[in-house]
């Protein structure tokens, strides 16, 4: 299995479903799912997009990026 991505590992930490991370950042669930999926690559996200996730738990922008 592929490692999970930091938006997963960084959601299971601040324990929030997808949904929820969904409803408190206002990113769409489809979104979120396709970013831990790695069908869309959160490194082309808008920093809005990010900014919002990032936010919600508590990290960096720079957390989020797939290095």
């Amino acid at each position: 299995a592929t490692r999970p991505t930091n938006l997963e590992i960084l959601r299971n930490r601040a324990k929030l479903s997808q949904a929820m991370l969904s409803q408190l950042s206002g990113v769409s669930l489809r979104s979120i799912q396709m970013y831990e999926q790695r069908n869309k690559d959160i490194n082309k996200a808008s920093v809005e997009t990010i900014y919002r996730l990032a936010k919600i738990l508590g990290c960096t922008i720079e957390d989020l990026i797939e290095k």
